[in-house]
């Protein structure tokens, strides 16, 4: 749940990219990091394998500016891609207001990323979330590669009913990340009372 700190004028939203390994997660944060000004982000801490890979999480603090007179405070965080690291899956999903699901577009993660989806649904329950409830931003990242599901296909299989908004993207590059990362803040804030 949004924390709204009215004595401190504060607004607090925890964010967190979700997916498979290796599907653009902790690209995304980078990117953000990477392109945002030093006077508004905190640092970025990753622990990681010795193979370059998301051991716990990622988290960025970020300081976007006053809405109506309050701060908005963001934590970001970027999962452990191997469902294999359930545990602090679940802990990072832990009082997450918005979510963004990364897709890797390529055939062949197609059951990579449909096992994700699923652990993320089990770890939503497990901490009392609902992706009806909570909001949510579909990304296909590696949009750029030659072996990808195209928009349709891939729309069939995350977004039927076209419940959630979508992004094309090729993190890497930068193409479509802060478009994915406003649209989040955007709906999250506008579940937010204050």
């Amino acid at each position: 749940m949004v924390q709204v700190d009215k004595i401190l004028k504060e607004i607090n939203l925890k964010l967190v990219y979700y997916g498979a390994g290796l599907s653009g997660k902790t690209t995304n944060v980078e990117y953000i990091y990477n392109h945002t000004l030093p006077e508004i982000r905190g640092k970025l801490v990753s622990i990681k394998t010795d193979t370059d890979r998301t051991l716990f999480f990622d988290f960025l603090p970020l300081d976007l500016g006053t809405i109506r007179g309050m701060r908005l405070r963001i934590h970001l965080y970027s999962v452990a891609g191997q469902v294999f690291y359930d545990a602090s899956r679940k802990l990072v999903l832990s009082g997450c207001d918005g979510i963004v699901f990364v897709v890797d577009s390529q055939r062949e993660c197609m059951d990579a990323n449909l096992e994700s989806m699923e652990n993320l649904k089990q770890n939503m329950l497990l901490n009392s979330l609902t992706l009806s409830k909570t909001p949510l931003v579909l990304q296909y990242n590696k949009s750029d590669l030659q072996n990808i599901l195209q928009p349709a296909e891939l729309r069939e299989i995350f977004n039927p009913k076209q419940l959630y908004p979508e992004f094309f993207a090729t993190a890497s590059k930068g193409i479509g990340v802060f478009d994915t990362f406003k649209c989040l803040v955007k709906n999250v804030m506008r579940t937010t009372k204050f």
